[in-house]
């Protein structure tokens, strides 16, 4: 009966922000793009999202955050133009009441936020503007690269809360740090701070806070200057081949790598090297 209770709340929930697939923006729209929760700009094939639900983020908010988040994961796999999203937020998230928002969408049946960016094909950089704990932190795992800024800190408290992660965090974490650092942090909630972060791989760079975008830009920039077909197969070796045997996981790249040996970029990689020239990539 609690289980009936909790899935009719969400429902209603989902009923007051007006269901699912509210639009964002149109596609292949180069320039800024305002929304009352996601900020999206898109300029020379990178994504930029930022998400605004700033200082609190509360359940009618997060569920709709969700599935306008699954909305754009959508259109950015339909668009070719787009190599590289950079996910720009301030990563401490906790309700008012302290309920567990990820878990709230698992029982509405709504699109889960943190699953919607660990399934975009194209590489993700999260910018995390201060402190990442729980879901916040759920959020960054989600992400390929993780750019923090000094003085944050970063961790997953559930347990002192009598809960635990719902969003990814007991198996995504142990994959990035190792399964001793992982369990140190989730059993005993702690949190640990930037350098930390860096030092354990958690965070991938650490910079001052008023130049992170500078940062995550200039990376995705530099991501974005590549083949989108390489980039894409890149990141599905890395993402699949953590779940098999070294073997596997080496008959998978060499499949992969005689896929891109096929294409245009391939070839147009090779001429620009000869030429001593910058290639162009397509995405063919």
């Amino acid at each position: 009966m609690a289980y009936l209770r909790e899935k009719a709340d969400a429902r209603r929930i989902i009923d007051a922000v007006g269901g699912f697939g509210a639009p964002i923006a149109s596609q292949n729209t180069d320039g800024p793009m305002s929304h009352e929760i996601l900020k999206v700009q898109k300029s020379a094939h990178v994504v930029v999202v930022e998400i605004n639900c700033q200082p609190v983020c509360d359940e009618a908010m997060f569920v709709r955050l969700s599935s306008e988040f699954a909305d754009l994961g959508e259109r950015i796999a339909w668009d070719e133009d787009a190599r590289v999203v950079i996910l720009a937020y301030k990563g401490r998230w906790f309700p008012p009441d302290g309920r567990e928002l990820a878990g709230l969408c698992s029982q509405a049946g709504v699109p889960s936020l943190v699953g919607s960016v660990a399934g975009l094909k194209v590489p993700v950089l999260g910018a995390i503007n201060g402190d990442a704990i729980g879901l916040g932190l759920e959020l960054a795992l989600a992400c390929d690269i993780r750019i923090g800024t000094r003085g944050a800190r970063f961790g997953l408290p559930a347990v002192s809360r009598g809960s635990m992660p719902s969003a990814g965090g007991t198996q995504r974490l142990p994959r990035l740090v190792g399964y001793g650092k992982a369990a140190e942090m989730i059993l005993t909630g702690a949190l640990v701070d930037a350098e930390e972060a860096c030092r354990i791989g958690l965070l991938t760079r650490l910079v001052a806070p008023d130049a992170l975008m500078g940062a995550a830009l200039t990376m995705a920039g530099e991501m974005a200057s590549k083949s989108p077909l390489a980039l894409a197969y890149v990141k599905e070796a890395l993402h699949k081949g953590m779940d098999l045997t070294l073997d596997q996981g080496m008959r998978m790249e060499l499949d992969l790598y005689l896929l891109l040996f096929t294409t245009w970029d391939r070839r147009e990689g090779i001429t620009a090297f000869k030429e001593k020239r910058k290639p162009r990539f397509k995405g063919a």
